[in-house]
């Protein structure tokens, strides 16, 4: 193996071959290099993940609870209070909720009220949940989008304030 040191002079050597040394770097090979190593990653990768195989001990603790169905309050036009459909009063709805407070403070309340009952109203009826002892109490509202599931949607009357025909 011949090797033959570089002239700095430039020219043609005695095989006829330029041996001016090379200014530029030839990416090409450097790219190709890169790409195969970034699919191997990729595909690596998710087998790295894997974690150690355990063997899990058993236990007799009982399994975690899944939520309740939250308990919801309406309040119908004429200002009613009714849970699950069992229409009170002011003063009867107060020891019905003490009553379910005590099998479960923690228990989501839903309290929906209609539009037509003052705002006030349904106020009064969340303090009522909320001096009852639940701690998790919410409103429901209608979504812009459409109805709700169990309240069927009533037709509006006709009158000229709104464009219809007399």
């Amino acid at each position: 193996m011949g090797m033959g040191s570089i002239r700095a002079s430039g020219g043609d050597d005695e095989d006829g071959l330029d041996t001016t040394p090379m200014s530029e770097i030839n990416v090409t090979p450097m790219v190709d290099v890169m790409l195969v190593l970034l699919i191997i990653f990729m595909v690596a990768a998710p087998l790295m993940t894997t974690g150690v195989p355990v063997q899990l001990p058993k236990t007799s603790a009982a399994k975690v609870a899944q939520a309740k169905k939250p308990l919801e309050v309406t309040i119908d036009k004429d200002g009613n209070p009714s849970i699950a459909k069992e229409i009170f009063t002011q003063e009867s709805l107060m020891p019905r909720l003490r009553a379910m407070a005590a099998e479960d403070p923690t228990q989501v309340v839903l309290v929906r009220g209609d539009r037509d009952v003052p705002y006030g109203k349904i106020m009064e009826v969340m303090g009522l949940v909320g001096q009852a002892g639940f701690t998790k109490v919410s409103l429901i509202a209608q979504s812009p989008g459409g109805a709700l599931p169990s309240a069927p949607a009533a037709a509006a009357p006709a009158s000229p304030a709104n464009g219809a025909a007399r």
